[in-house]
């Protein structure tokens, strides 16, 4: 356990180490609100187009003119309202919170409905439960945005929502002091054990099943939902993309067929078989941050007292079952790859 806790450490000191400013939007945790005026049903009514179209996003006394366009896959054929990738260009948004930018995801409520602006904080949480474990994590930051859409000023796409942005890879990868890696295929002996054992312990605690450590059908790299990032010689592998997790439990979220599970509310593990003495750290790891993560809950914004109880709950079975390490250890090798 020790030398587990050593080893966060020099993570976290690792981490600290960044060629990007030590001041930067993701360093903070205030709501940010802004304004994003552009041609929205032009872009949200081509989902196959990668076009990039003018908007001017607002920031307090700031104007920023910037690119956007779609971006994802599974999104774009469930939602109403699509995820984007905002464009900033270089040097546009100096002396902005953006100040450093220049591609970044943003992510949107699934639709006009309250529940999917409720499970996109939820998302926004998962994102948080995860820098609590590890640095080497995407980092997020939650926006309330105005959405002005120039081509109809009364479309139901106009409105003030929440949503965030996700640290692009390059900036996770300099802020560890390593490279984004591409390659077809991962194997143990390649990962930072505990950084790989902290990840497996976290989807399995959030209930995500939508990732693997192989290549997509449609993609020549590993991994599916995952980013690796080279450094030392190892490779640390950072998750993303949780909106089909148990504790989000999106509407449209449905577990792959090949599990044999019922709902994405039923834990999976799908990570490596590794020592058990490695998942027992982490599994310490994880706990001795329960409080954080409720804490974590308990602050989200627009959750109601019942969807709090609920999240709070679902992340509470995992404890429950972790305080009996050797039977949750034991689901672990029933369904770990070799």
């Amino acid at each position: 356990m020790r030398y587990f806790l050593q080893s966060a450490l020099l993570l976290l000191l690792l981490g600290s180490g960044s060629a990007i400013s030590a001041t930067t939007l993701f360093d903070g945790n205030d709501l940010i609100n802004v304004e994003l005026a552009g041609p929205l049903s032009t872009l949200m009514e081509s989902p196959e187009s990668r076009e990039e179209l003018p908007f001017q996003l607002r920031a307090g006394d700031s104007e920023i003119d910037i690119k956007v366009r779609l971006r994802g896959k599974s999104r774009l054929r469930v939602c109403d309202f699509l995820p984007m990738r905002l464009n900033f260009g270089k040097d546009e948004a100096g002396g902005t919170p953006f100040d450093g930018l220049d591609k970044v995801k943003l992510v949107v409520p699934c639709s006009y409905k309250e529940r999917d602006e409720k499970n996109l904080i939820e998302e926004f949480l998962v994102y948080r439960v995860f820098n609590l474990l590890s640095p080497a994590s995407y980092q997020v930051r939650l926006l309330r945005i105005t959405f002005l859409d120039t081509d109809h000023p009364t479309s139901k796409r106009n409105g003030t929502r929440y949503a965030f942005i996700i640290e692009p890879a390059s900036h996770v990868a300099r802020r560890l002091g390593g490279e984004v890696a591409e390659v077809p295929g991962i194997a143990l002996s390649w990962l930072e054990q505990r950084q790989a054992a902290l990840v497996f312990v976290f989807q399995y605690l959030v209930g995500n099943t939508d990732w693997s450590l192989v290549s997509p059908l449609d993609d020549a790299n590993c991994c599916h939902n995952g980013t690796l990032v080279k450094r030392d010689e190892k490779i640390l592998y950072v998750p993303y993309d949780f909106d089909l997790t148990g504790f989000v439990d999106a509407p449209y979220a449905k577990p792959d067929a090949q599990l044999r599970i019922r709902s994405v509310r039923q834990r999976r593990y799908r990570g490596f078989c590794m020592d058990q003495a490695a998942f027992g750290e982490a599994l310490d790891y994880v706990r001795a941050r329960q409080a954080s993560m409720y804490e974590l809950v308990d602050a989200a914004p627009l959750l109601s007292d019942k969807d709090k109880q609920s999240d709070i709950a679902y992340l509470d079975k995992f404890f429950k079952s972790a305080e009996r390490p050797d039977k949750l250890l034991k689901t672990f090798e029933k369904g770990c790859l070799e």
